[in-house]
């Protein structure tokens, strides 16, 4: 069994819990950009949708949530090999500065230590033990010093392709009373309850992964959609009206 399926296993976490971030992130914006397509043309005019048309909406709105969910997956998985490529540069970086001055290391470490609540003779016992063992210190370093954790176990291809997926799978959610009905203010309104309802599912999802307070993740997670939803609207009604 290799330790990523140990780790999961062990501390039992499922697979929304491993890409929570990039599910949340993924999905959140999905939602909203899509939604500000539909919102926008709905807000330039008050029979703006009829007019336009609903091959339009849904044109625009696909075509705007095929490539936003590209982009959005090549941005996760270009920051994720940015942040590996750092990562093991910032290391090596830490790694020949413990060779070429260790007592040095020795005691930022020791100082970082007693800042986390070890006793000074603790500290200074754990510094010692660690200068003789440098891949260790090194890590040690690079999450308590620098704040970076270890990406081996992440993987930006996958983290990409799960944002991707997530961005489809939510985003679609305000067109599909477009890809139903004709476009009316009541197909508006039924994009508005589709909407609300993938935020729903999303802060529930997020609730579900992290067990914090149920109102606390439904509530942010509505509010964020729904402000941006409300700026672009308006910007339809400013330019249009």
């Amino acid at each position: 069994m290799d330790w990523a399926t140990h780790r999961r296993e062990a501390h039992q976490l499922g697979r929304a819990q491993e890409y929570l971030r990039q599910i949340v992130y993924g999905g959140n914006d999905g939602i909203v950009t899509t939604f500000a397509i539909v919102s926008g043309f709905a807000g330039a005019q008050a029979d703006g949708i009829a007019q336009i048309g609903g091959l339009a909406v849904l044109v625009f709105g696909l075509a705007n949530l095929f490539a936003d969910a590209v982009s959005m997956g090549l941005g996760e998985f270009l920051s994720g090999r940015a942040h590996r490529d750092l990562y093991h540069a910032r290391r090596e970086l830490e790694l020949r500065e413990i060779a070429e001055n260790p007592d040095q290391e020795r005691d930022e470490l020791e100082v970082i230590l007693r800042q986390r609540g070890l006793s000074q003779q603790d500290a200074h016992a754990t510094a010692e033990i660690m200068v003789h063992h440098p891949s260790i210190m090194a890590d040690l370093m690079m999450t308590y010093e620098f704040g970076m954790h270890d990406p081996e176990e992440d993987s930006p291809a996958v983290n990409g392709l799960v944002t991707f997926l997530s961005f489809l799978a939510f985003g679609a959610a305000p067109l599909v009373p477009y890809f139903l009905h004709a476009p009316t203010g009541g197909t508006f309104l039924a994009s508005i309850c589709t909407t609300l309802a993938a935020l729903t599912a999303l802060g529930l999802l997020r609730w579900n992964a992290t067990g914090e307070r149920l109102l606390r993740t439904l509530g942010e997670t509505i509010a964020v959609g729904t402000a941006c939803a409300l700026v672009a609207y308006g910007v339809g009604l400013l330019v249009g009206g």
